[in-house]
């Protein structure tokens, strides 16, 4: 992480891509809502979009009324829109410290272009990863507690599985199905399951955050707007800079693994430890 943390020192502007996937996806959900909103019984139809419709595939013998299927297509091109977000923010960013990596200077246009020439690749893996995305929903949605465990593994090892599929996509100039199976060769030579263990950003970032908790605690008790908006504005840098972290540790570990050598500034036994030979 600390390797992650220079980069993100020398090109602070990096912090500029999630912030903006944040307010593009806070777009994509207003976009969304407002419609369901002006409709004359909003919340039953809120109430199929996230639960009634999923549970109608198996209780109706498969079939699918009019009005269901359409708040399930409307579920879906919100999962997509949502993931095109972010995605293509995210290979800005995994471009800039690319860029960095290899001993550039990026600039947050040099990210906006270089995901924009893969436009048709990010849209294209925002259909496959919201598509996996909805199923693990359904199957989540539907199940008893062994289904809910079932689908929480299936989403681990699908994390896993595309883990490196927006470096491959933006540095390699892949599809995304080739890029994804990339990305699994890649991993099956390592000990994937010790990607996120080893190498914990959401331990270190939960640790961060209790200032943020306390901040809130406080600001309650003493009934002072100014110390909850200190709290969100804590919370708020603090999202910002693990977003960045991750996506130039993505990076990072894409080129190692690619070359066989640490990139620029990161230490070849600590990314060796963030994965874990076999």
């Amino acid at each position: 992480m600390r390797a992650s943390w220079e980069v993100l020192k020398q090109d602070k502007e990096l912090l500029v891509f999630p912030l903006l996937s944040a307010l593009g996806c806070m777009l994509v959900l207003a976009s969304f809502a407002a419609p369901i909103l002006a409709l004359t019984d909003w919340q039953a139809a809120g109430e199929s979009m996230a639960a009634g419709t999923v549970e109608s595939l198996g209780g109706s013998g498969g079939s699918l009324s009019g009005e269901q299927a359409l708040h399930m297509l409307g579920l879906f091109l919100f999962y997509c829109c949502n993931y095109f977000v972010i995605i293509f923010f995210n290979a800005g960013l995994i471009a800039c410290a690319e860029i960095r990596m290899e001993g550039g200077d990026p600039t947050v246009s040099d990210g906006l272009r270089a995901a924009w020439a893969r436009l048709p690749a990010i849209l294209g893996w925002a259909v496959v990863a919201a598509t996996v995305g909805l199923v693990l929903r359904m199957i989540e949605e539907r199940s008893n507690l062994v289904g809910k465990i079932v689908a929480g593994l299936l989403g681990v090892a699908w994390s896993l599985t595309s883990f490196l599929v927006v470096p491959i996509l933006v540095i390699e100039n892949e599809g995304p199905l080739s890029a994804l199976k990339r990305s699994a060769s890649m991993l099956k030579k390592t000990w994937g399951e010790q990607l996120i263990g080893n190498f914990s950003f959401g331990l270190i970032f939960l640790l961060l955050a209790l200032p943020g908790v306390l901040f809130i605690v406080l600001g309650f008790a003493a009934q002072s707007a100014a110390l909850i908006v200190v709290a969100v504005v804590y919370f708020t840098v603090i999202a910002l800079a693990q977003s960045a972290l991750q996506g130039i540790f993505q990076a990072a570990l894409y080129l190692y693994m690619r070359d066989g050598k640490a990139p620029e500034g990161f230490d070849t036994s600590a990314l060796q430890a963030s994965i874990g030979h076999r």
